[in-house]
């Protein structure tokens, strides 16, 4: 109840795109996909008027619009009239779709958020007390509040799905691990942060101790079916309409998409399988739409900062997709291969942290609001052993904080300063975290810990940095010629930061792993045998 009254009263604030025509902001690009996916036949969604918020998430996402746009007309059909209803900005709709966040929310992330901190708490023998006290910290993470209650979307359902995954595997039902993980792609694409760690998790249960093929075999099969389960209704809704006669969008309007027309033949668009394959690749032309650029906006990643020092876009845009490709792949390959050769469940939270930061980090058309990927398996990991310890509880809450900080510039165009502050401030006084408090790095509770000299001053030092930040883009205003320059400075320290995090997160997977002891181990044994030759 406390946790749902604070995401309540962060909806009492503004939002993304109020007052801010023509194309308003993310709280219209939802309402919009309600009003198209209730008044347009199936074959229509993702073709339909792209330019104004077309439709651009995998199928659940729309079923979930659909369904939310049903319930929201019986209440009132103005709010989802199609075309006519563009923009609007009553006061009872606001009141629905903040309700749909929260409601939605509750059916699913925070069930799998109580359970998945239940399951590490019970595997890792943590008192009740100490298990509430995370789950608290859990839920009331300032950036997911902010991002979906606030600022407005749905990042929570697929994040739900996502600790879902992580409940099952730890449970040992990979299976229902694929399902669950399936259901986070097909509601939004940026699970796919997550996909290279879970992936080599599922290899390496299929390959050590010994080599399964039939438990390959199974999470092969139900993938695919969740799968096609998920895009079912899409593909055959666009055949069944052309059964029904429904008039069809103009060749204007439903133009190939790329992976269609670049195919070497020409395909008969009356045939059987026609209406169903331009669906697919319309899908996934909108889902992955690399023609918007390396980043969007000002985010805390390796491109924009370099892009503030030296412009990237007078590169070729296909030249650099491949190079994000590339670099993002050697920066997640070390933590693929450790979580591939030791597939043990609790070192999955530390891979999928790993690999999320270096998708956040390197590659292709990254929003700000992305880190909230690898933010959630690391927060998770206050429910497990030493959770609330003062090394993990100063890693996991500076984590956080510099992740919310980022967001700033973006809440601060929404009006959300207020709501930032209380939350953020009432996050670091629960955990014991600058700038509440100091005991996590002075005095008694210091004495005790374990936290490293260098990790206390680069941890203080950012927190300083932070802070002055504030003061300064409070206070003082940019040059004429800088008009960003408080913005460029918070993605540059930012993107410092979240270095620091991925490096952190992936050394703690190789230490966990027990690599490192095996490779002395071998290396000892080695010398010993040596000087008894020598002997």
């Amino acid at each position: 109840m406390v946790v749902g009254l604070f995401r309540w009263a962060a909806g009492f604030w503004g939002y993304s795109g109020f007052n801010v025509p023509p194309m308003h902001g993310d709280f219209e690009a939802q309402r919009h996909w309600m009003e198209l996916t209730t008044h347009l036949p199936i074959d229509q969604w993702y073709f339909y008027d792209l330019p104004y918020w077309g439709l651009d998430y995998p199928p659940l996402t729309a079923y979930h619009s659909w369904l939310l746009g049903r319930i929201g007309s019986i209440i009132d059909p103005r709010w989802f009239a199609l075309d006519i209803s563009r923009g609007t900005e009553d006061q009872l709709l606001k009141v629905y779709m903040r309700a749909t966040v929260l409601v939605s929310e509750y059916l699913v992330y925070i069930p799998a958020a109580i359970i998945l901190n239940r399951k590490l708490g019970r595997m890792r023998g943590v008192s009740t007390w100490e298990s509430l006290v995370a789950l608290v910290a859990i839920l009331m993470q300032p950036s997911t509040i902010l991002i979906d209650h606030a600022h407005f979307q749905y990042n929570t359902v697929m994040l739900g799905f996502t600790l879902a995954t992580i409940s099952s595997i730890l449970a040992g039902r990979a299976l229902w691990g694929c399902v669950f993980f399936v259901a986070a792609l097909c509601y939004k694409q940026m699970a796919l942060y997550y996909a290279p760690a879970i992936f080599a998790y599922l290899i390496g249960i299929c390959l050590v101790p010994k080599p399964s093929v039939g438990h390959f075999v199974a999470i092969a099969l139900i993938t695919i079916i969740s799968f096609s389960i998920s895009f079912a209704p899409v593909l055959l809704g666009s055949k069944y309409d052309q059964q029904r006669r429904i008039p069809a969008l103009t060749a204007e309007e439903t133009p190939l998409p790329p992976l269609l027309a670049s195919l070497p033949v020409t395909l008969n668009d009356q045939a059987w399988y026609f209406p169903p394959l331009l669906q697919l690749t319309q899908c996934i032309h909108r889902i992955f739409p690399f023609a918007r650029g390396l980043f969007e906006d000002k985010v805390a990643n390796m491109w924009c900062s370099i892009h503030t020092f030296h412009k990237l876009h007078r590169y070729p845009l296909d030249q650099m997709q491949r190079i994000s490709t590339v670099i993002t792949l050697v920066s997640i390959w070390p933590s693929t291969m450790i979580i591939s050769l030791f597939p043990y469940r609790e070192l999955l939270p530390w891979a999928m942290a790993s690999t999320a930061w270096g998708f956040f980090l390197f590659s292709f058309q990254v929003h700000e609001k992305s880190v909230l990927l690898p933010l959630l398996p690391m927060t998770i990991l206050l429910g497990g052993e030493h959770g609330l310890g003062t090394e993990m509880r100063a890693w996991i809450g500076w984590a956080n904080m510099l992740a919310v900080w980022t967001l700033y510039p973006l809440l601060k165009r929404d009006e959300l300063r207020m709501p930032y502050g209380v939350l953020t401030l009432l996050w670091a006084y629960l955990l014991g975290l600058p700038p509440t408090s100091l005991s996590l790095y002075f005095g008694r509770q210091s004495r005790k810990s374990e936290i490293k000299v260098i990790t206390k001053l680069l941890h203080l030092g950012f927190y300083v940095v932070m802070i002055a930040w504030h003061v300064g883009e409070a206070f003082v205003p940019p040059p004429e010629d800088k008009p960003d320059l408080w913005v460029v400075l918070n993605v540059l320290i930012g993107f410092a930061g979240f270095g620091v995090c991925f490096i952190w997160s992936s050394w703690q997977l190789i230490l966990r792993s027990g690599m490192m002891e095996d490779y002395f181990g071998v290396r000892m044994r080695i010398e010993a045998a040596n000087r008894k030759k020598k002997q």
